[in-house]
């Protein structure tokens, strides 16, 4: 990943994890809390495809397991994350433009729902069974619910930030005046080149003349 791309996937991350611990894990919602967490990963998954949204989503969920009050196994949500980043990706539009919202929307439905799946089922596999005592059923239906109403203010954001940030508006300025210092050079260039030949050109016109010349005073003195 390029650094650009770096820098602003780790800034939301940060930006989106900070404030689903302060905030939205405090609003004591019943059933699951709204991932905004996801919701990031999700939109920069759509926009840089299926390698960079599994880089982002292990990221990112390594970030989650390891910031407090975490508790759980290390990695376990590391692992989910990627997996749903990577799966995410493919769902990358060729153009990069979305055509319509019901894309994103079942992408948001599907992730929230496979998430709480392949968190509770590697829960099951490392003996954690804290969703069998609060209810599936409850927690896959909140997570669809919450994520689908806060996906619209945070999913095309994060897509049109990541856009921004892969035109990257300097590098463009930088090219468009590395082109137009090319240009500028290469008139400078080709109108040096015509004086240059202007003034090769004067100088055999004038050595031609002065031959002449000097071939008249010749000719002049012998007819004397």
């Amino acid at each position: 990943m390029r650094f650009n791309r770096v820098l602003l996937s780790v800034s939301l991350v940060v930006v989106a994890l900070v404030v689903q611990v302060c905030i939205l894990a405090r609003l004591q919602l019943p059933g699951a809390v709204p991932d905004l967490l996801l919701l990031t990963v999700l939109g920069l998954a759509l926009v840089y495809g299926h390698v960079g949204g599994a880089f982002v989503g292990f990221g990112a969920g390594l970030l989650a397991d390891l910031a407090p009050p975490a508790d759980h196994a290390a990695g376990r949500y590391a692992l989910v994350l990627c997996l749903i980043g990577y799966l995410a990706g493919l769902a990358k539009p060729e153009n990069g433009r979305l055509r319509s919202a019901s894309g994103p929307m079942i992408v948001v439905v599907a992730a929230a729902v496979g998430t709480t799946l392949l968190y509770a089922g590697v829960g099951a596999l490392v003996g954690d069974t804290a969703a069998r005592h609060v209810g599936l059923g409850s927690l896959l239906f909140t997570a669809a619910l919450y994520d689908l109403l806060l996906a619209p203010f945070v999913v095309p954001g994060v897509m049109a930030l990541a856009r921004r940030a892969d035109n990257d508006p300097l590098a463009e300025t930088s090219t468009g005046s590395g082109k137009t210092a090319d240009v500028s050079a290469g008139w400078l260039s080709a109108g040096t080149g015509l004086r240059i030949g202007n003034q090769r050109g004067g100088l055999r016109m004038k050595t031609a003349k002065a031959r002449a010349a000097r071939a008249g005073r010749i000719k002049g003195v012998k007819r004397l």
